[in-house]
């Protein structure tokens, strides 16, 4: 029932855990001239199914352009007079969405809760393969590398970067402000199992890591070393030299987007 003008609107406070396959988006945030971005579909979905404009969104991570997500929080600030039926909202979101955007729970929360300010801990994965090249459909969320990878090696490597490290040159355009130091809780590389398709490659492999926060290009900088040292362009030795912040080694191999996926955020 239609409240009338003059009813009394109220905010209220919610997260929605959200899922989509980044490759024909140019990344999550808004751009001009309607350029097709995660955040345009889901505003304009929003304000379809709410039949209004009193709300706003924030999101946890922002996403470059053709970088997907398996999980990930938005918060939605919603000024209406009559409380959300969250599970009928659910519904109609989701029918509402495109077929590459899905919206997987809503809960409550208040306006003491900022979902960017909130501690997290973030997993992304990196998917990949090389030798023959794959069938053209998987181009959608992994890479292909046409050179023999030492994937020995460069699983050594992954783990190498767990722990606490200056990662300045795995920093993007870092200033002398910018905080570098952080701690990896985990990472590995491992034969792929996390997803599968009949035309998948018979191997393919996915990087995975694990901390409270990354910088901007931070995991393609890591994987693009790994793939470097794969391929035999450094060494070792030459590598864990890049951990080593002091150091400022200038990294520009930044392995493609498609590759990526947001695969976790876990809120505390």
């Amino acid at each position: 029932m239609n409240p009338g003008p003059f009813a009394q609107h109220r905010r209220q406070f919610f997260l929605i855990k959200m899922q989509y396959l980044g490759f024909r988006f140019h990344g999550w945030q808004k751009q001009p001239n309607n350029i097709p971005t995660v955040e345009h579909m889901v505003t304009r979905t929003l304000r379809y199914v709410l039949d209004h404009s009193n709300f706003k969104i924030l999101a946890a991570g922002r996403t470059d352009a053709k970088v997907s997500v398996n999980e990930a929080w938005i918060e939605l600030f919603l000024d209406a007079s009559e409380e959300l039926e969250m599970e009928q909202f659910l519904i109609d979101f989701n029918q509402n969405l495109p077929s590459d955007i899905r919206a997987l729970a809503v809960q409550k929360t208040d306006k003491n809760f900022n979902v960017i300010q909130a501690p997290k801990v973030k997993e992304y994965i990196y998917l990949f393969s090389h030798g023959e090249k794959f069938h053209p459909f998987c181009a959608s969320m992994m890479v292909y590398m046409k050179e023999s990878l030492d994937i020995d090696i460069m699983m050594q490597a992954a783990r190498l970067f767990e722990g606490t490290h200056d990662f300045w040159s795995y920093t993007y355009k870092p200033t002398e402000t910018t905080i570098t130091t952080s701690t990896i809780e985990s990472c590995f590389i491992e034969k792929n199992e996390l997803f599968t398709a009949n035309f998948f490659p018979e191997e393919s492999f996915v990087f995975r890591v694990k901390g409270e926060g990354f910088k901007r290009h931070q995991v393609r900088l890591m994987v693009g070393m790994l793939f470097d040292l794969g391929m035999h362009k450094l060494t070792l030795d030459e590598f864990k030299e890049t951990l080593e912040g002091s150091k400022k080694i200038h990294l520009s191999h930044i392995a493609p987007p498609s590759g990526l996926m947001l695969y976790k955020t876990e809120l505390k």
